[in-house]
């Protein structure tokens, strides 16, 4: 038995006041699966938003003018951290209460990995892509690994609650499936898609088609986690287990230093609900978030909000004012993520203009050269604002920051650098401990041998020769 063709009356009564019903050009030459599959589609739009979106009905700030009253975000700075700077919380009593929660079973661990490789030059999600510098470890699997390893260290288990897109949500469970989720226990991994939007013309307002049965959508952005942790019961999880914070990250940035119990500790005694990694600025144009206080309140201006007057301003040593860049690693308290699901307009739209290949209603594919379309994206970081007592911690950017973004020939960003990056910390964690490398030796230590310095000078015996490369990992 056949379930009933989708209502085309019904699609356009309900697209119709909106301007949309050129969406149901091509229906008559789909077949049954592309009418369910488009129905389906625009059954889940908000057009009233949407249209609120391209209209400007929805306000979006005025970023240049918030930023010239804004101010340095409340901060642990880097050279103040053993004794704690303006906040009185020195690093030694940080960790001390970071491994207390971990131990307690108080973390979780928030993963997003919605993007393709594409700009890289590989067609796969780009969690998948093997960045190991001498083992060719995956993105995805060097996250895994790390997480257990935390996990043996403090005797507890610590769920990973990873988020897809529709690009990339069933090659990823296939991979994970084909690795045997690297170790990691069934129970303690949770993977849920994101949402999507479309996109529309830039000039009309119409939404545009990917396909002749096909909407052209696109992940709704990081700020999607929130509503996607809800929608996919992940929430709900959480509260059944004793998490109570989530360790948030990016799957490209490979020297995540995932559950640091001295940023977790931090959070904990500053009760912070929403605490933030940063790394100090090297430029006032590098293209990173900027964390700010205005009115009171913390936010991330975005690197292309900050007008340059500003970004470029100094203070008295001669130092960025604006010197905290995002690098999007943070920690969320559980009640902070419940609270905004019940929030109106807690996680604003960002409005992009972006170039957006789709089909004319000549059923022609256009790729344009310039900008034609808007993208409506969310992002998480938006929740600083409500969030209370709020922090940001300053790191070096050797020890956190080396995200894969780019293709060979790029400056930065691309496969090569960010490998050298992990080398150059490895081979500082095993001089630290008193070994001997031979120059242009290269040593990679798996998060499965030692997650950090600490534990390689537990490993390494002072005086330890490595004259050949090597990959350091446990059998």
């Amino acid at each position: 038995m056949t379930s009933a063709s989708p209502d085309k009356q019904a699609l356009l009564a309900k697209l119709k006041p909106h301007g949309q019903q050129h969406l149901l050009h091509f229906w008559d030459e789909l077949s049954d699966q592309g009418k369910t599959q488009l129905a389906q589609q625009i059954d889940r739009l908000d057009l009233p938003l949407i249209d609120s979106l391209f209209r400007g009905k929805v306000d979006q700030p005025d970023w240049a003018d918030l930023s010239r009253r804004a101010s340095p975000p409340q901060a642990i700075r880097l050279a103040e951290r053993k004794q704690g700077g303006q906040l009185g919380i020195s690093s030694q009593a940080a960790r001390t209460r970071g491994v207390e929660a971990l131990r307690a079973g108080e973390v979780g661990v928030l993963l997003t990995a919605g993007g393709q490789g594409t700009r890289l030059g590989y067609d796969h999600p780009k969690s998948t892509y093997p960045i190991g510098p001498l083992s060719s470890a995956t993105l995805l699997q060097v996250h895994i690994e790390k997480i257990l390893a935390a996990s043996r260290r403090y005797n507890v288990n610590i769920p990973l609650y990873l988020m897809t897109s529709p690009a990339t949500h069933d090659d990823t469970l296939e991979f994970l499936k084909q690795n045997n989720r690297f170790g990691l226990p069934e129970s303690d991994l949770l993977v849920f898609c994101q949402g999507t939007m479309p996109a529309v013309d830039i000039e009309t307002g119409h939404l545009l088609l990917a396909a002749k049965d096909s909407l052209f959508l696109s992940p709704d952005g990081h700020g999607g986690t929130v509503a996607a942790l809800a929608s996919s019961g992940a929430i709900d999880q959480i509260r059944s287990r004793a998490v109570r914070h989530l360790f948030y990250l990016q799957v490209d940035n490979p020297l995540v230093p995932i559950c640091d119990p001295e940023l977790i500790g931090f959070h904990l005694l500053a009760n912070s609900e929403l605490t933030s990694l940063a790394i100090a600025k090297q430029s006032p144009n590098d293209k990173l978030g900027n964390f700010a206080t205005i009115d009171g309140r913390q936010h991330v201006i975005e690197y292309s909000d900050l007008p340059d007057d500003v970004a470029e301003l100094r203070d008295d040593q001669g130092e960025l004012k604006f010197w905290a860049g995002s690098i999007a690693i943070h920690i969320f308290d559980l009640e902070l993520l419940r609270r905004s699901l019940h929030t109106t307009d807690a996680l604003p739209f960002h409005i992009a203009h972006k170039k957006v290949p789709h089909i004319t209603t000549e059923g022609t594919l256009v790729r344009p050269e310039e900008p034609n379309a808007l993208k409506f994206e969310k992002f998480i970081f938006d929740l600083l604002p409500t969030a209370k007592h709020p922090i940001v911690v300053e790191y070096a950017e050797q020890d956190c920051f080396a995200p894969l973004k780019n293709a060979p020939g790029a400056e930065k960003d691309t496969a090569e650098y960010v490998q050298q990056m992990m080398l150059a910390q490895h081979r500082r964690w095993l001089l630290a401990a008193g070994a001997e490398i031979t120059d242009n030796i290269k040593i990679e230590i798996s998060p499965q041998f030692a997650l950090d310095a600490q534990q390689v000078a537990q490993r390494i015996k002072p005086g330890q020769t490595f004259n050949e490369s090597a990959y350091l990992i446990d059998r």
